[in-house]
């Protein structure tokens, strides 16, 4: 019945935090999803696994399309929404790269991009959670 019971019970916890979730913690939870995902293909890469490198990167890609891009509202996000949108369809091209050229240098850059936009997004919701407005 529980081939993985750590792996279920892992699943299980994800699925109730995603369900209580508010919708910057989703954000958050989709940013650590993708950069487990590079990383993942990083070490794919170090083992010459190739199916695992092209599920790693696949799933990452899909995260930052269906999730992260998904999740912009272009209309009234205005410029910050539009940059966003060219930095994550920046980072899909370049984990793309990656997957067809097995490069590590070009996830890295990758990983390096949506870190910087996942700090920000972080250092957003506690400075929301302590009442203050962003830092300058």
């Amino acid at each position: 019945m529980f081939s993985n019971p750590i792996a279920s019970y892992q699943k299980v916890g994800l699925e109730s935090e995603v369900h209580g979730a508010d919708p910057h913690r989703l954000i958050i939870l989709l940013f650590d999803a993708a950069e487990s995902a590079m990383h993942q293909g990083l070490a794919c890469i170090e083992n010459n696994d190739i199916n695992g490198r092209s599920n790693a990167l696949m799933k990452a890609v899909d995260i930052i399309l269906s999730g992260l891009t998904a999740s912009l509202n272009i209309e009234e996000g205005g410029e910050l929404a539009q940059n966003l949108k060219a930095l994550y369809d920046y980072i899909v091209s370049r984990l793309i790269y990656a997957n067809i050229h097995q490069d590590p240098t070009a996830i890295r850059e990758a990983q390096k991009l949506l870190g910087e936009i996942s700090g920000a997004w972080r250092e957003m919701g506690q400075n929301l959670r302590q009442g203050s407005g962003p830092t300058p």
